[in-house]
C-alpha cells in the first residue's frame, strides 16, 4: 500500500515551506526515520525523516517549489500508486481555499489555474491574469517564470533573455520576503551617534553590546516590544537576535536572557550560535522569539549602516566599523578607537527622543565598561 507524506505543520504559525533538497530519489528504498527531505521555512532549514519504510514511488514537488502545509510531497510504497484524490488535490498546488476536497486533478473549478500562493501574489503584483496561461510546471502548474514571461511579453518587465538567471531560493528568498515585509509595514527612522570604544575589549564587542542593550532596554521598554492588533505588547524578557552572515545568507540566532547572563556567558553563547549558523546546524527554536536585534559587519561595517527592523520587533541596533580616529577630549586633540551606534526604530511605537535617549544610554554603558 502506498503511503502519502504531506508537508507537516512545523509550528510557529508557518503556513508554507520550500523544498530545499530531496535526500532520496524515485526508486530508492528507504527505511523508517531515514533522512527524507530538507524543508526551508521562514526561520530555518529542517531535515525531516521518512515516516514509513518502502520504495520511493513518486516525488511530487520539485526542489525550489514553495507549497502550503498539507501538500502531498512524496509517495512511498512498492505499488507506486498515485496519491488519493483528497490528498493530492487538496493542497498540491493551491492554498486551502483554492480547491474543493475530493476533486480529481483534471476536474477543478472552471477556469481555476494551478499555482502556488507566491506565484499568485507575483501575478497580482505584475498585473498578469493567470487564467489562459499555459503552465510549464508539474501537472501544468503555472510557475513564477511563466508569470514573468507573460508580463515581459506585454512590455511590463525587462527582456528575461538577457543575462544569467538564478532562482531566488532558500535563505536568500526568505530574507528577501522578510525584508520586503518589514519595509512595507514599518515606517523606519534611524538615529546615529559616535561612540568611544576605548573601554571595550573589541574581541568581545558583540557580547558587550548585548549586555549594554539589555540593561538599557529595561529603561526604555517600548524598544523591547511589538505591535499586535493595534496594541503595544511590552515584553518582559530580553532575548536578543544577533545577525550572522553565512554562505547561505543572513540568519539571526537568538541569545536568551541577555539581562541575566554574565559577559563570559554571553561571549560563549554568541560564539556557539555563530558557529552553528555558519555550519547550518542551528535548531529551529534558536531562531525564534527575539525581542530586539543587534547587527555588526565588523571591518565591513562602514562608517554607519541603516538596518531594516527585524519584524515583528520595533527596533534594531547596528555597530559601525571601529577604527582609530581623531577626537577632542578636554579641549585636546587625541586619537581614540571610535565607531558609530545606529538605532533604526518603528516610528509608530517609538518616539525619536526616546530612541535617542536609548542610544545614548547604550553608548554611556559602553564608554564606561571595563
Amino acid at each position: 500500500m502506498a503511503f502519502e507524506f504531506k508537508l507537516p505543520d512545523l509550528g510557529e504559525g508557518l503556513t508554507e515551506g520550500e523544498i530545499a533538497r530531496w535526500l532520496v530519489s524515485e526508486g530508492q528504498e528507504v527505511a523508517e526515520d531515514d533522512p527524507l527531505v530538507e524543508i526551508q521555512t521562514d526561520k530555518t532549514t529542517v531535515e525531516i525523516p521518512s515516516p514509513a519504510a518502502g520504495k520511493v514511488a513518486r516525488i511530487l514537488v520539485a526542489e525550489g517549489d514553495v507549497v502550503p502545509v498539507g501538500t502531498v510531497l512524496i509517495v512511498i510504497g512498492e505499488d507506486g500508486a498515485a496519491p488519493t484524490d483528497e490528498g493530492l488535490h487538496e493542497e498540491l498546488v493551491a492554498s486551502p481555499s483554492d480547491v474543493t476536497r475530493g476533486q480529481t486533478p483534471d476536474s477543478g473549478p472552471r477556469g481555476r489555474v494551478r499555482a502556488t500562493p507566491l506565484v499568485r501574489r507575483l501575478a497580482q503584483e505584475l498585473g498578469v491574469e493567470l487564467e489562459g496561461l499555459e503552465g510549464t510546471g508539474p501537472q501544468g502548474r503555472v510557475t513564477d517564470d511563466d508569470v514573468r514571461h507573460a508580463a515581459a511579453s506585454r512590455g511590463q518587465t525587462p527582456d528575461l533573455s538577457e543575462g544569467r538567471r538564478e532562482p531566488l531560493r532558500g535563505v536568500r528568498r526568505l530574507v528577501a520576503e522578510h525584508m520586503a515585509r518589514a519595509h512595507r509595514e514599518v515606517p523606519p527612522v534611524t538615529w546615529v551617534e559616535e561612540c568611544d570604544f576605548g573601554s571595550v575589549e573589541l574581541k568581545r564587542l558583540v557580547p558587550t553590546v548585548l549586555k549594554a542593550v539589555a540593561e538599557s532596554l529595561k529603561e526604555f521598554p517600548e524598544l523591547n516590544s511589538r505591535l499586535e492588533d493595534g496594541e503595544i505588547v511590552y515584553l518582559d524578557r530580553y532575548d536578543l537576535g544577533v545577525a550572522v552572515q553565512t554562505d547561505q545568507g543572513l540568519v539571526v540566532p537568538v541569545v536568551r536572557g541577555c539581562d541575566k547572563a554574565s559577559l563570559d556567558e554571553l561571549a560563549n553563547e554568541v560564539d556557539r550560535l555563530a558557529e552553528a549558523a555558519r555550519s547550518g546546524t542551528l535548531k529551529p527554536e534558536e531562531l525564534r522569539g527575539s525581542t530586539f536585534t543587534v547587527t555588526s559587519a565588523g571591518k565591513l561595517g562602514g562608517l554607519l549602516t541603516t538596518p531594516i527592523v527585524n519584524h515583528p520587533e520595533v527596533a534594531i541596533l547596528s555597530i559601525g566599523r571601529v577604527a582609530e580616529r581623531p577626537a577632542v577630549r578636554d579641549g585636546q586633540l587625541t586619537v581614540r578607537p571610535t565607531g558609530t551606534i545606529a538605532i533604526t526604530f518603528d516610528h509608530r511605537v517609538v518616539d525619536g527622543a526616546r530612541a535617542a535617549e536609548f542610544g545614548l544610554a547604550v553608548i554611556g554603558r559602553l564608554e564606561r565598561s571595563a
